[in-house]
């Protein structure tokens, strides 16, 4: 007799029956965790590309890594100078995020999610962002670079990209030190990230209006980067893709700030 367990391993009967089982509330609603991308329109199509996934023997993670080398691949367009790499990777940004999406519901189809799915996806996050970032160092640089001059605008692309990682990785670190002091993951509610400082939580509320933070998020910066190329159209290039890199630095320094003061000023820490 056949388990439930063993009957997630068959493929759908249907596309409401796949979107049931792996889109579940708790999957739609959860705070943070969904890119706006997500719930404008890619979780409308995902199911049909996990379908197709399901059809197949790749897993969970074979997914994650197709989402990893997208993501490098939309880097990579960013090296092809002027408004067609910036368009092709507005592209693959946008499929990037389409298979982040299949790869849980692969996994919770066939009920197999692991600690080794978690981690690649954050590899592939981590390391997406980060090569973006260079690759606009390279375009503000005018590869090949002719002069010492040109690599500069390339240093400039390291310290971003440092900067944007290390962004990331203080929510990973919020994890680490909850772990460490042996309390359980935070709740994910209004009340935990909440600032306890009214000037701290006035800020956010300010930054509500701009939020210039979420451009460092791949899709975000596949965005505003096609925004910039067709700038470039008539402003001309490099010219505006260094103005562009040299906007960036302190968006980026002040996003790092804010989000550092905000865990602090949060109960984050502190919230059994």
């Amino acid at each position: 007799m056949s388990t439930a367990h063993e009957a997630h391993r068959t493929p759908p009967r249907s596309i409401e029956e796949l979107r049931r089982v792996t889109q579940p509330p708790e999957v739609r609603l959860r705070r943070n965790a969904e890119h706006w991308t997500a719930h404008l329109y890619l979780r409308d199509l995902s199911p049909y590309l996990t379908w197709l996934f399901l059809k197949t023997r790749i897993t969970a993670n074979g997914v994650t890594v197709l989402m990893i080398l997208t993501g490098w691949l939309t880097a990579s367009a960013l090296l092809i100078p002027g408004i067609v790499g910036a368009f092709i990777a507005l592209v693959l940004g946008q499929l990037q995020m389409l298979i982040d999406c299949c790869d849980g519901e692969v996994a919770r189809w066939r009920r197999t999610s692991s600690p080794v799915g978690h981690f690649l996806d954050a590899v592939g996050h981590y390391s997406t962002e980060t090569l973006i970032v260079l690759a606009l160092g390279i375009r503000a640089a005018a590869y090949p670079f002719e002069t010492p001059g040109d690599f500069a605008w390339t240093t400039l692309a390291f310290a971003i990209a440092l900067i944007v990682v290390l962004n990331k990785a203080l929510n990973d670190l919020v994890r680490v030190a909850r772990a460490s002091a042996s309390l359980p993951k935070a709740p994910a509610t209004s009340a935990t990230v909440a600032p306890r400082s009214r000037l701290v939580a006035a800020a956010r509320g300010a930054v509500r209006f701009f939020p210039f933070h979420r451009m460092f998020h791949s899709v975000e910066l596949t965005i505003v980067t096609f925004a910039v190329a067709l700038l470039g159209l008539v402003v001309g290039h490099p010219e505006v893709d260094r103005g562009y890199l040299i906007v960036l630095l302190p968006l980026a320094v002040l996003a790092l700030s804010g989000h550092f003061l905000m865990i602090l000023n949060s109960r984050r820490l502190t919230t059994a």
